[in-house]
């Protein structure tokens, strides 16, 4: 008998475990996207169409392509873009650090972490999910919105048109 309890109160501790690391993650997510800072990324949009998937946009980024053709070590690991902001927050490639405390950013940048994996660059997400037959209304997407946690870490909020407004029905 004082197996059997044993053996529940290890499951009960893993269970809490679990959850409480997926709480953890959740509760992280949503506070990036609650308080992060609004940084604009312009995209370069690719094919809009998935059999398997569903209607979506593969996204890629000027600042990613800036990125790509940058020579030496520091695009070859993870690191952070350090961006310039706008007046309407478009950021702008302006250098690249190994680390956050390395980037600095000064007044009007922010951070911008990117992750190299199997030799491809990532800066933040590369689709957006969309309702069946929606793909008119975000095919002229210009530019990402995103929220930027302090960490470097973005979150794709919404797409944006030229004119830097909404298109359709974002939620987060």
């Amino acid at each position: 008998m004082k197996a059997t309890n044993w053996r529940l109160h290890v499951i009960a501790l893993g269970l809490l475990g679990v959850l409480g690391v997926a709480g953890w993650s959740v509760w992280s997510n949503e506070r990036i996207l609650a308080e992060g800072q609004v940084v604009h990324l312009e995209l370069a949009p690719v094919d809009p169409r998935s059999l398997m998937q569903g209607d979506y946009m593969v996204l890629n980024y000027a600042v990613a392509d800036a990125l790509r053709r940058m020579a030496g070590a520091e695009r070859r690991a993870d690191g952070f873009a350090v961006l310039r902001l706008d007046a309407q927050r478009v950021g702008q490639l302006v250098r690249t650090a190994p680390t956050l405390a390395e980037a600095a950013p000064g007044e009007g940048e922010v951070a911008l972490r990117y992750r190299v994996r199997e030799r491809r660059l990532h800066v933040a997400t590369n689709a957006f999910f969309f309702q069946e037959g929606h793909e008119p209304v975000f095919r002229d997407a210009r530019y990402g919105e995103f929220r930027v946690g302090a960490g470097g870490e973005p979150r794709l909020v919404a797409l944006l048109d030229g004119r830097l407004r909404r298109l359709g029905e974002n939620r987060f």
